[in-house]
């Protein structure tokens, strides 16, 4: 699924994302305060470090902060994917390094995620599958690199099971963001990484 179209009317792309990217960071900071509806866009204009007029240059209403926010993640869960994986392809260690990869930029943008799935309610009923395809789009990703290894004889498995392993890599790098005031106290994060890498890969061994 393509980019939601969100109205900017600066031409200039790198001044776009540049001033998204502050909107993203204010507007997060706010919805996990205040939550979606009692912010505004005045106070969101204000912790981007702008005006209200400058605002609705960059988008045109509230809601099309949440799409930056939900395209954000996808785009920088996307670019760590494609780092450096295609030469390691169907390789178990291209599948540790897209693990580990994730799970990096789940904690790195933990307050996003959380805001994101907090929020997703406040959408409407036509956004919200915008957002939810968005998701299953990065599920995909994982099924992409599952695949790889299945066609390369790394891993026995069926479509089936790849498709449900990729929803247990993605929940599990979720979960870092989501249970991290009890699992900082158990793990730091490349701990955590080892340790549910370890299972994963050790299970998916054993079943093939």
């Amino acid at each position: 699924m393509d980019k939601r179209e969100v109205h900017a009317s600066v031409k200039d792309e790198r001044l776009v994302k540049k001033r998204r990217n502050q909107m993203i960071k204010g507007a997060v900071s706010l919805f996990k305060e205040k939550g979606f509806h009692r912010t505004t866009t005045r106070e969101i204009a204000k912790a981007s470090g702008f005006s209200i007029g400058t605002l609705y240059e960059y988008i045109r209403t509230k809601e099309d902060v949440l799409y930056l926010v939900c395209d954000s993640i996808y785009d920088e869960v996307k670019e760590r994917l494609q780092q450096d994986l295609y030469q390691k392809e169907g390789t178990l260690e291209s599948l540790k390094l897209g693990i580990a990869y994730y799970f990096k930029v789940m904690d790195e943008m933990q307050d996003e995620v959380l805001v994101m799935y907090q929020e997703a309610k406040s959408l409407t009923k036509d956004a919200l599958p915008y957002v939810l395809n968005k998701e299953l789009e990065m599920v995909g990703m994982f099924e992409h690199l599952l695949k790889k290894c299945q066609q390369n004889g790394e891993l026995k498995l069926s479509d089936q099971e790849i498709r449900l392993i990729a929803h247990n890599i993605f929940v599990q790098g979720q979960m870092w963001g989501f249970r991290r005031w009890a699992l900082r106290n158990l793990f730091t994060l490349e701990e955590f990484i080892e340790m549910q890498t370890s299972v994963l890969i050790d299970g998916l061994k054993k079943q093939s």
